[in-house]
């Protein structure tokens, strides 16, 4: 064996060790409160949650943890955006929508009633200006907001009685989220924006006569079948709701570069796969349930084109009002219709063949 080479080898490597320093000691260390929206009872939302935080922390070699609490825990449900931008905490888990009182725009970070499907909610946030046109209206809540969660397409909400026609909505008292509730109260229904948690017990204790959530898994893990049986569809006020990753804009322009790229890329990831996390969970639910006495029902037509209407009319009212709500709504709009003519050429007339062709 040739000593001297074994040596010079063994000094280029202590050389490429010094050159190369280990990566977490190159970062600065960072620990970061993260309250969520979600209960941990359900294991789809919360463990995305969980989720974006170990990815994170192990995309940095442990440098840069995010700790995630429950809703209640340090922030209740419905004010972790709140905490977020006054500074309470750095970072937080939640769908933009729960704040559209303060401002009905947010409503687009989440989803809008008759609003666009996954992809399309991807393509429109991500390709097509979606996020771009959205930062000043995250930046006037101070927080910066990545997409870190999809649902899919939801289910159409748990009723105690059917729901035939528009006067069966009127006086109705429903649990729902964002400004679907605002469209809602347009058909006479008296609409509650609750917390995930707080849902169950307002419906067992007759507090409302309705609710919807998200899909068949989630639902059966909350147990609303229990007390409602009619299962309507479709969610039509969203049809792939999206949840957001939010940090302090203080904060976040504060992080290195790295990081940011670290909370972008690990968003994309969990935001997909939370959706095919509800793909694969939501059929055996939704066999479950009915197996269980569940009553499968689809919104008549004429709630349907009710429904619709009143949407319409809701975006022009607020549009005259707001001209950012305007500007935004004409731009996803815009996107939205774009899309409809190749989706029902490429993706539904596919979709509805297989439907038929399995069924025989």
């Amino acid at each position: 064996m040739d000593r001297r080479g074994l040596m010079a080898g063994g000094v280029a490597g202590a050389a490429a060790t010094l050159a190369y320093p280990n990566l977490a000691s190159a970062q600065p260390r960072i620990r970061w409160r993260c309250p969520g929206s979600f209960p941990k009872s359900v294991d789809t939302l919360w463990a995305v949650h969980e989720r974006y935080c170990a990815r994170v922390k192990e995309l940095t070699d442990g440098a840069f943890e995010l700790v995630p609490f429950g809703p209640g825990e340090i922030v209740p449900a419905l004010q972790v955006m709140d905490a977020v931008g006054q500074g309470s905490v750095e970072s937080g888990f939640t769908p933009a929508l729960f704040y559209y009182g303060k401002d009905p725009a947010l409503a687009f970070g989440t989803a809008v009633p008759f609003g666009l499907s996954s992809r399309q909610t991807w393509s429109w946030l991500q390709v097509a200006g979606g996020r771009d046109i959205l930062r000043e209206v995250y930046r006037d809540q101070n927080v910066h907001a990545i997409p870190t969660a999809n649902t899919g397409a939801q289910m159409g909400g748990w009723f105690r009685r059917e729901i035939r026609t528009i006067d069966d909505m009127k006086g109705l008292k429903m649990r729902i989220a964002g400004i679907a509730g605002l469209v809602m109260t347009k058909l006479g229904v008296v609409a509650q924006q609750l917390a995930p948690g707080d849902i169950y017990p307002a419906l067992e204790r007759g507090v409302i006569d309705a609710a919807e959530y998200i899909g068949p898994y989630d639902d059966e893990k909350l147990g609303f079948n229990r007390i409602a049986r009619f299962y309507y569809y479709p969610g039509w006020w969203e049809y792939a709701p999206s949840t957001d990753m939010m940090f302090n804009a203080r904060e976040w322009e504060a992080l290195p570069a790295h990081y940011k790229h670290v909370l972008e890329a690990v968003g994309a990831e969990c935001w997909h796969w939370v959706m095919a996390r509800f793909d694969t969970l939501n059929p055996p639910a939704m066999r479950r349930l009915i197996a269980n006495g569940a009553q499968l029902r689809g919104y008549s037509r004429p709630i349907m084109d009710a429904a619709y209407k009143a949407t319409q009319e809701f975006y022009a009212e607020v549009g005259e009002q707001n001209p950012r709500f305007k500007r935004i709504w004409e731009h996803y709009d815009k996107f939205r219709l774009e899309q409809i003519p190749w989706f029902r050429v490429a993706e539904d007339s596919m979709a509805n063949y297989i439907a038929v062709a399995t069924s025989r």
